[in-house]
Order: C-alpha cells, then structure tokens, then sequence
C-alpha cells in the first residue's frame, strides 16, 4: 500500500516521513498598530465641573492633585489634553475608564 500527496513520491507503509514547519518572519512593515504608541486624549465639555474632571484623573491615572490640574486646565483652556502615551489595550482601557466618569475621550496613533 503506498499514499501519495500531488507533488510528492510514494510512501510506502512502514517509511517515516518528517515535515518542518515553515518559516514565518515579521517584517517591519508587518508590525501590528498595537505596539505603535498611542495617545489617551480627553477633550473639553460644557458639562463637567473642573473639580470633578481632576478627581476623575486622579482616579484613573494616579496623579497627584496638581499634575490633575494641570491637564484638566489644559483641557478647559486649549480644548483637549493628552493623558497619557503607551501601547494601545492600555490605551483603551484608560479610555473606557473614562468613558465611564462620562468624559469626552479618544485615543490618537502618535505618527
């Protein structure tokens, strides 16, 4: 008895046969968007009070209360700030968290 695969020669019954699985390379070019920075960016509202906005980066971020300010003074004053920059599953996520104090928030790839 012998099986054969298109391409291939017989193989007998009882003949061991040894395949090498191929060789996969990641070029540069290949490189998925989530490793490529990111930016958490939190834009200005007519609807949230400056105190709430800062406890809210508090929480999220772990700042300390000045370093809160300053972005959310940021935000109030130029219309946007940017949070925080990593790779994008944090970025998300810092997203999502502030999505659920209600705040205006996006994340942007840093070109």
């Amino acid at each position: 008895m012998s099986w054969r695969r298109q391409g291939d020669e017989a193989i007998s019954a009882g003949t061991s046969v040894v395949e090498t699985a191929p060789v996969i390379e990641k070029s540069e070019a290949t490189k998925s968007e989530t490793e490529l920075p990111w930016n958490v960016i939190v834009h200005n509202d007519p609807v949230n009070l400056m105190s709430y906005v800062t406890m809210v980066f508090q929480r999220v971020f772990g700042y300390p209360r000045e370093k809160a300010e300053k972005h959310m003074l940021e935000v109030h004053n130029n219309g946007r700030s940017i949070l925080w920059s990593g790779v994008r599953e944090r970025a998300e996520l810092y997203v999502q968290q502030l999505h659920g104090y209600l705040l205006l928030a996006t994340i942007e790839k840093i070109v």
